[in-house]
């Protein structure tokens, strides 16, 4: 079925289609809408983000309703409030040709009285927020038990967010022989159950394969040693001068650090986390928008929702712990058509997660070395000269071109080029000239050499922090726990020397021990971890140097308690708190460190060359 008339749409949402400018159905609209219109069945459709599964359901969804019962006919959940409005909107811009359809959006943030007031005048489609919608449906501000349709959208997001017990609830309050419709970027386990426990023989639809990334989207790898993480990162925007992009961190602090860091180098950029009020949210979100901020950087939970179409990259400044959060990731760009790249800054110790990712999502990662500065020159220099080139010119400097000639007149073309170019770049070209390789050389492609991190029993690591940098067991054992955000019992067998230490932890863990402390400024001061040969001499897993117990959990303490229960966001998000010690950031960087820039309307800076002597 090669356009919309062929699926069976009335004249009205064909009209609606036409305003629009939507030219032929995406794979999912044309497998989920005539199948839907022609049925009334329980579904599971499986599709990435970004192509087209609001117009999957909303489509049949609308053709479905009676317009002239104003009583709620539909219920959709979405996880977050931005993709609330965004499914909001477009149902009414699908809908604006059926005369009495009203859509409410239901969620967080806004005056639960004045959505109670809009869902009281007349609501048969109401798209909502699952911790909102539980509250209303808990003050009898809403009925919906005698709705047709539940829509679960974005349905792995919502378990991801802690949503379970909530949509548990919301369905619990719907009748049985409604019809439940479930789309879903990928199938993890969490998803299958709620299939399994909420909806009858449901029929699933899949568009490429389970799990699987947007075929349009390009996956790019590069190694970095850990200290080099933000270099690199800078290097990946520099050498693509029209970048417009999202980068991810897993948590809010390294969030709001790295959005600081690229604004001070004359970036424009912005964080969006869940520490931002809404208000912030909305300033940051429409700047994105307008393209008035070029590098967006944020968490996983805040960044679900976010949908616009001309995002070129997004840069995994850290992987996440679940490849399902990969595969979202990634969809934010390669959307409506169009081709994006994902890239992805890891270090050695992270190579085997790339062999994971590649498996599930069965697409193949390319490795790329991180751009050299002569290579960054060279693309920021023609990228100069065809902005030069395709400039409009404004007529109004025709009347100052004989004041300019006549001071140009001694000068060559070639001259004037010259002045040009070095007028913006000098200190850019100067400084890249004699930058140092930031790729970290790995001898095999096949990442054997990531094997060297145990995969199993304790792991022993010497860490170049000790008593002379105030520490003692319990307050480095505090100090570590904090910034690699583990649990009480995560860490043991501490023993602190006079200018550096070992601690334990389980093979698990090693991975982020590597990847975060590497490279990681305390106090001014450059981290370096290695991984110890000496098990730390004792058999008792849980005692640190001095014999006390490793183990300072109060009794009967669930480790979940020390969570916020109202941050319904996260496990990426999670034990956002650190020592004092651990918080604070350099400030006496040499002007030498600095990154050169034409004044900071230019958005161009090269990386830092700010290794520190290591002790």
């Amino acid at each position: 079925m090669n356009n919309f008339e062929q699926l069976g749409l009335n004249e009205s949402l064909l009209l609606a289609i036409k305003d629009l400018g939507f030219e032929n159905p995406s794979e999912v609209q044309q497998k989920a809408i005539p199948l839907l219109l022609e049925n009334d069945i329980d579904i599971v459709a499986l599709a990435q983000t970004g192509t087209g599964k609001t117009a999957a359901f909303g489509f049949p969804i609308i053709q479905k309703i009676d317009a002239n019962n104003r009583g709620t006919q539909a219920l959709i959940l979405s996880p977050t409030r931005e993709l609330c409005l965004q499914i909001t909107n477009e149902i009414k811009n699908y809908s604006k040709y059926v005369k009495g359809l009203n859509t409410v959006a239901v969620y967080g943030g806004a005056s639960i009285h004045d959505q109670a007031r809009d869902v009281k005048r007349g609501a048969q489609i109401i798209v909502a927020t699952p911790g909102r919608m539980q509250d209303m449906i808990n003050r009898g501000l809403v009925n919906i038990e005698n709705i047709n349709y539940c829509v679960l959208d974005e349905a792995d997001e919502m378990l991801n967010m802690g949503f379970y017990e909530d949509i548990r609830s919301i369905l619990s309050h719907t009748p049985e022989n409604k019809f439940t419709w479930l789309f879903s970027a990928t199938m993890p386990q969490e998803v299958a159950r709620i299939a399994k426990d909420f909806m009858k023989s449901p029929t699933e639809i899949t568009v490429g394969h389970k799990n699987q990334g947007n075929t349009s989207v390009t996956h790019e790898f590069y190694i970095a040693n850990a200290r080099d993480r933000y270099a690199a990162l800078k290097r990946l925007a520099d050498a693509n001068p029209d970048i417009f992009s999202v980068i991810f961190c897993r948590t809010k602090r390294d969030t709001q650090q790295v959005a600081e860091k690229l604004v001070e180098d004359g970036y424009n950029a912005a964080a969006l986390h869940g520490d931002l009020s809404q208000a912030q949210r909305d300033g940051v979100m429409k700047s994105f928008r307008g393209r008035q901020i070029q590098m967006l950087v944020a968490t996983d939970v805040a960044a679900r929702g976010i949908d616009v179409d001309d995002v070129t990259h997004v840069i995994n400044y850290q992987l996440p712990d679940e490849v399902e959060t990969y595969t979202h990731r990634s969809g934010r760009t390669g959307r409506a058509g169009k081709t994006g790249t994902s890239m992805i800054i890891i270090t050695k110790s992270e190579l085997r997660k790339i062999n994971q990712i590649e498996r599930i999502m069965k697409n193949k990662f390319i490795e790329k070395p991180i751009p050299s500065g002569a290579e960054i020159c060279e693309t920021q220099l023609i990228h100069l000269a065809n902005k030069i080139k395709n400039v409009e010119i404004d007529t109004e400097i025709d009347q100052y071109l004989p004041a300019i000639n006549e001071v140009l007149a001694d000068l060559s073309k070639e001259d004037v080029i010259k002045k040009l170019v070095s007028l913006e770049f000098n200190r850019f070209i100067s400084y890249y000239k004699n930058s140092r390789d930031l790729t970290s050389q790995v001898s095999d492609r096949d990442r054997k050499s990531s094997n060297t991190i145990p995969t199993d029993g304790a792991v022993r690591y010497f860490i170049n922090i000790g008593q002379k940098d105030d520490f003692d067991w319990m307050s480095l054992k505090d100090f570590l726990r904090d910034t690699l955000e583990l649990g009480r019992d995560d860490l043991f067998k501490v023993d602190v020397k006079d200018g550096f230490s070992f601690f334990n932890t389980d093979a698990e863990h090693a991975e982020k021990v590597m990847s975060v402390l590497n490279g990681y400024e305390h106090n001014g001061r450059r981290i370096n971890v290695e991984i110890s040969k000496n098990d730390g001499g004792s058999n008792s897993r849980r005692r640190d140097h001095n014999g006390r117990g490793g183990s300072d959990r109060k009794p009967f303490e669930r480790r979940g308690e020390r969570n916020d229960r109202n941050d319904r966001g996260s496990r990426f998000d999670r034990g956002e708190k650190r020592s004092d010690s651990g918080n604070r950031r350099s400030t006496d960087r040499s002007r030498d460190d600095r990154a050169p820039r034409n004044e900071r309307r230019t958005r161009i800076s090269s990386d830092f060359s700010s290794s520190r002597r290591r002790s």
